[in-house]
């Protein structure tokens, strides 16, 4: 693959019901240093760009790729089973939804898609047709056969990645072992490494329970678990620091020389990385065997065809894979 070649970028339209395809249409009107393929249904996409104004239309034919012009968007149809209304859910369409991700990760695996960019879906109404779905991150990873995605979400400078996703908070304690961390630990350096440009990552870790345990009053597992994982890792190399109390791991010197911070779970992490960057920050996926971003936000059924969905988290979503493009060829 030629490292002067622009990359082609794959855009996944989302939920049709949501604000995904406005934004699609949104993002398009700027240039971008790609070729960018949206994968949805064309009648859609036109339908929710017109209210901003004219936007030309095109069919995605493989070739040479080219710089995205301003005004332009290439598309790469896909038919929706039923007509999508804003706001209005269609359990019918969710085989729809998934197969712009199957044919964005076809694409990807074969070099045809330098990276995916996604827009939201909606996991209830998926779950609604009968087809079990927790998540854009778990569905890329278990059909590209991947054992540890890692969930990394990034604003600005600040990264954040996440040793669960999906799981009530019961689940956690048990589900975070040592060889889970080392799997999450190896994913996150590597791809740091890999996609960020960044030598030897110093990476916080925060500790599980409140104060990271108090020396074992408030919790054991930093001291069985979490303690030892991060001495396994030292030893192989990497530079990790903890466990760290959550309530002091996002403070300006702790943050300080830092390149990603490990939260324990879910809401550990991003509420302070939303707060510090919500509706610019962006999504990544870490561990696949191509590069995929996503938007910080849900599908916001009652903001679609409104016209006031804000395109910033899919604006940087689209830049950032496109920077991690250029550096992984």
């Amino acid at each position: 693959m030629s490292v002067s070649r622009l990359p082609r970028i794959a855009l996944t339209s989302g939920e049709p019901a949501g604000i995904g395809p406005e934004l699609c249409a949104a993002v398009a009107r700027s240039a971008w240093p790609c070729e960018l393929v949206c994968l949805g249904d064309r009648a859609l996409l036109e339908q929710r760009a017109a209210p901003a104004g004219p936007l030309h239309f095109s069919d995605y034919r493989r070739g040479e790729p080219r710089a995205h012009q301003a005004g332009e968007l290439q598309v790469a149809h896909y038919p929706l089973a039923l007509a999508a209304q804003p706001g209005r859910l269609e359990p019918r369409n969710a085989s729809y939804v998934l197969s712009l991700l199957d044919a964005a990760m076809a694409g990807a695996v074969t070099g045809e898609f330098d990276a995916i960019v996604t827009a939201p879906v909606q996991k209830s109404v998926i779950n609604d047709a009968g087809i079990a779905f927790t998540g854009h991150t778990e569905y890329l990873a278990r059909h590209s056969g991947v054992h540890r995605p890692v969930m990394l979400l990034v604003a600005g400078g600040l990264r954040v990645a996440l040793a669960t996703t999906h799981l009530p908070l019961r689940d956690v304690s048990a589900a975070i072992t040592g060889a889970l961390l080392r799997e999450v630990l190896d994913v996150l350096a590597t791809d740091l490494a890999r996609l960020f440009a960044l030598d030897r990552p110093r990476i916080v870790v925060c500790g599980l329970n409140p104060h990271a345990g108090e020396s074992g009053h408030l919790g054991r597992e930093e001291i069985d678990v979490i303690g030892p994982a991060l001495e396994d890792a030292r030893a192989r190399g990497l530079d990790v620091v903890g466990p760290v109390p959550a309530d002091t791991a996002f403070v300006p010197s702790q943050l300080a020389g830092a390149d990603a911070v490990l939260a324990m779970y879910h809401d550990q992490g991003l509420p302070v990385l939303k707060h510090a960057g919500f509706g610019r920050a962006v999504n990544v996926t870490l561990g696949l065997p191509f590069i995929r971003t996503s938007v910080d936000h849900g599908t916001a059924l009652d903001l679609a065809g409104t016209g006031r969905a804000d395109a910033g988290s899919l604006e940087a979503a689209l830049s950032l894979a496109i920077g991690m493009a250029g550096r992984r060829r």
